[in-house]
């Protein structure tokens, strides 16, 4: 990662970031304040830094949603329909399908400051086929204001950059454990609902 951001500079930061929405475990909570320190000494640009990474948060962000989309709310229906698949029931899709699209917006936005779910809630606007503008807007917007808060952390303090990451660790972990808990239960709650009734 450092080799990354020395050699490539501020196009290196969005490649980075691009990577952190495919792959959830490299993590902008160090890239971004890295990417600030080295602004801070003059080694980068503060202003490509922020123009970049969120380029490539939108750029990552739309590969998801373009896998959504193709995926598609039927396919996906038909899916969860058999005794294998069993991330999610179709009754459980309705619901989910309902509820993105009464607070979609709110849901692609405010998700793009929760670590694991910015990666994954562009999955299911393609599926529920947000219009493209508006979920590149909402993405752009939550996107810009995310990074350009990480990257001025790392200016700001500087040689300790690093300490974002030992601050927002354990909360990361709470946030994908407990998404971890909720896969379970809907695993669980699929394999009951394909079990014969009086079993």
């Amino acid at each position: 990662m450092f080799s990354i951001v020395d050699r490539m500079g501020s196009v290196g930061v969005g490649l980075l970031i691009l990577l952190e929405n495919l792959i959830p475990p490299i993590p902008s909570e160090v890239v971004l304040p890295l990417a600030g320190f080295r602004a801070s000494t003059g080694a980068l640009n503060v202003v490509a830094v922020w123009i970049w990474s969120t380029a490539g948060s939108v750029v990552g962000a739309a590969l998801l949603y373009g896998l959504g989309a193709w995926l598609g709310y039927d396919r996906l229906h038909r899916l969860a329909g058999h005794r294998w698949f069993v991330i999610t029931s179709q009754k459980d899709l309705e619901r989910g399908q309902k509820f993105f699209e009464d607070h979609g917006s709110k849901v692609v936005l405010l998700g793009r400051f929760v670590p694991f779910l910015r990666s994954v809630v562009s999955i299911p606007a393609g599926v529920v086929g947000m219009p493209l503008v508006k979920f590149l807007t909402l993405t752009t917007l939550g996107s810009g204001v995310w990074n350009a808060a990480f990257v001025a952390l790392g200016w700001l303090l500087g040689e300790r950059w690093d300490s974002v990451e030992r601050w927002l660790g354990p909360v990361s972990y709470v946030v994908i454990g407990l998404l971890v808990v909720g896969l379970i239960v809907l695993i669980v709650r699929k394999v009951r609902s394909r079990e014969p009734a009086g079993s």
